[in-house]
């Protein structure tokens, strides 16, 4: 609903997709603040903070509320929203289908390197906790600048085939690691988490081009909730299939992984143009009949 409304309050879509990864920047400042109050609140481990932490983060949600209420209405749209439209839009629906794949850089993170470090390396455990620093830094500082790579849907698919490359590349990397310790392996993990930064700061731009760029302005509500809920579906069996891949198959299942992750983004040009072809307007003929 958040984009929604984000691509409601901006016409132009090289710019919705300016003001996305603002929010998403601030999105990440807010993880990083909310992560240092709650060590805090760990540290304390005392009944009286604990109540004053749930609190207090019960009154932020108040304020959430107030501000999006202070938020002036979107200027209204021609044509009649249609809830079902977007389900009825398969160029929309394929395109949005494969591209979503590409979420499993997130259980990638949460799932997959974790098991990978504990059971088949002697890196240290907290050397995921770097990656996730490295992954918040870049995401703060970069987001941005990679926003005007999909300012187009041309330039998102583009860009969405170059981070499934980054992303399958950096579970290659992941895969050499198999039994590894010392500074050597670290400087790979290290140098796979730069890979993957790549590669998710690329998605998530290319994600807004192609489903803002693409999406029929007058249902942009019901475009997005399609597109969220293929997002969401595969966030759902993310880390079923990191724990499938790595718990048995060891460094066959990164490689595995990044096949997924190559076959996903293969077809996203092709399909990108269909859709954008049935968005043309047809011509006017010149013809009489």
């Amino acid at each position: 609903m958040r984009t929604a409304l984000i691509t409601g309050l901006v016409a132009d879509d090289a710019a919705r997709v300016r003001a996305l990864a603002r929010q998403r920047v601030a999105q990440h400042v807010g993880y990083a603040i909310g992560a240092g109050l709650g060590a805090l609140v760990l540290t304390a481990d005392d009944p009286a903070t604990y109540a004053l932490a749930i609190t207090g983060n019960a009154i932020t949600f108040g304020v959430l509320a107030a501000t999006t209420l202070a938020v002036r209405r979107p200027a209204p749209v021609d044509g009649t929203p249609r809830a079902r439209a977007a389900l009825s839009d398969r160029p929309y629906l394929a395109v949005v289908a494969v591209t979503s794949v590409l979420s499993l850089c997130w259980a990638m993170l949460s799932t997959g390197l974790p098991l990978w470090l504990s059971r088949s390396t002697d890196l240290p455990l907290a050397l995921g906790g770097v990656v996730v620093v490295v992954s918040s830094v870049g995401i703060a500082a970069l987001q941005v600048p990679f926003s005007r790579f999909a300012r187009t849907p041309g330039q998102a698919a583009r860009t969405v085939v170059r981070s499934g490359i980054a992303l399958a590349a950096s579970c290659a990397l992941l895969a050499t690691t198999a039994g590894g310790s010392g500074a050597a392996a670290v400087a790979v993990v290290v140098a796979a988490a730069l890979l993957h930064v790549v590669g998710e700061l690329g998605y998530v731009a290319a994600n807004w081009g192609l489903s803002v760029g693409l999406m029929r302005d007058e249902s942009r509500g019901a475009y997005q909730g399609v597109n969220e809920a293929a997002t969401a579906t595969v966030q759902l069996f993310g880390p079923a299939v990191f724990t499938f891949a790595l718990g048995g198959p060891g460094a066959g299942g990164w490689l595995a992984v990044a096949a997924i992750f190559l076959v996903a983004v293969a077809p996203v040009p092709a399909l990108t143009r269909w859709a954008t072809r049935t968005r043309e307007p047809a011509v006017p003929s010149n013809t009489t009949p």
